[in-house]
């Protein structure tokens, strides 16, 4: 498998109730490539927001939800979401301003 970039780490934010209230404390929830560690996600982070200082990330991996259309069962594609805790002097996230 070949090594995966930076830019191709993040894949979008998470855009939820619970999400937006965690802004407060300077944390955002992004969906991540699934082979994504955590460093690659903080050092992603790091470089497409600057002025960004990570202080931690915490992972999970979200199984496929089961979809049924008439008799044929089948399941989504698993995700892995990653919630990105910023320190207290670093810049806020610009793409969730105004949300």
């Amino acid at each position: 498998m070949a090594a995966i970039k930076y830019y191709d780490v993040i894949l979008k934010p998470v855009i939820t109730e619970k999400s937006m209230n965690a802004m407060g404390e300077k944390k955002y929830t992004f969906l991540v490539h699934p082979e994504a560690n955590k460093s690659q996600i903080k050092e992603a982070v790091e470089k497409m927001f600057e002025g960004t200082k990570v202080k931690s990330v915490n992972t999970m991996n979200m199984d496929g939800k089961k979809k049924r259309r008439g008799v044929t069962v089948g399941k989504t594609a698993k995700t892995k979401k990653a919630i990105v805790a910023l320190t207290e002097e670093s810049k806020d996230i610009e793409i969730f301003e105004g949300l």
